[in-house]
């Protein structure tokens, strides 16, 4: 005669389906958050693709022209604005998704990305000065080889812009070499501008070809910044 019995689950066999679970998961959850950190980062470098399709429509519509610093407190993502998908309400540009990086921290920043606001007396100066005035893209003889925005740094020295009209929109600008990534500076005029851990130890770049591409930090220097080489 055949007595059905119910057989539990013993104690190690219990412990070997929790070592199974907590192994799968140590592989899985760091596959996920890599997963998670690339995703932002292709949707920071199409936002930067369609800000650089904004300034070529901007250059197309000024002469060939682009905008540097902000010359007359009016930022270049004030400019670029009616070249591009999305409009800020009453000033405010919260809801201004293409100039915000999803790996920034600070999730009150909009303006997320620092334009090209250098310029040089010449071949041998290493420190240069702000431009303010647009530059004819004519003056840059290196095009894919120059830059024009990058990543943003976050910090308590860097101010959170909101809307067209908040402190700070002068400082949207990289024009000295304490603005680089390999800077130690905090301060707040000429500390570190340019994000140098937020993706993958480097930054996005958008060049003044309007193509992006990765750079590590430790790679950037003054050189990468100059519209006539």
């Amino acid at each position: 005669m055949m007595v059905n019995e119910r057989r539990a689950f013993t104690l190690i066999e219990l412990l070997v389906v929790i070592a199974i679970i907590a192994l799968l998961m140590g592989i899985l959850v760091p596959a996920l958050q890599r997963a998670r950190k690339q995703g932002k980062e292709v949707v920071c470098r199409s936002n930067m693709r369609q800000i650089g399709l904004g300034a070529q429509l901007y250059a197309e519509e000024w002469d060939l022209f682009v905008p540097r610093g902000a010359a007359g407190n009016v930022a270049w993502y004030v400019l670029f604005m009616p070249f591009l998908a999305q409009r800020p309400i009453g000033g405010d540009y919260r809801n201004v998704e293409i100039y915000r990086c999803p790996s920034y921290p600070n999730k009150e920043q909009t303006v997320c990305y620092v334009v090209n606001g250098w310029d040089f007396r010449d071949k041998n100066d290493t420190v240069g000065r702000e431009i303010l005035t647009p530059t004819s893209l004519s003056e840059c003889r290196r095009r894919p080889y120059t830059l024009y925005l990058v990543d943003n740094e976050d910090g308590p020295w860097r101010h959170i812009i909101k809307s067209e009209n908040d402190p700070g929109i002068n400082r949207c600008d990289v024009w000295n070499p304490g603005h680089l990534p390999t800077s130690e500076s905090q301060d707040v005029t000429r500390g570190r501008r340019v994000a140098r851990q937020r993706h993958r130890l480097g930054t996005n770049c958008l060049y003044l070809d309007w193509h992006v591409e990765w750079m590590a930090a430790e790679k950037m220097s003054v050189e990468d910044w100059r519209f006539e080489k």
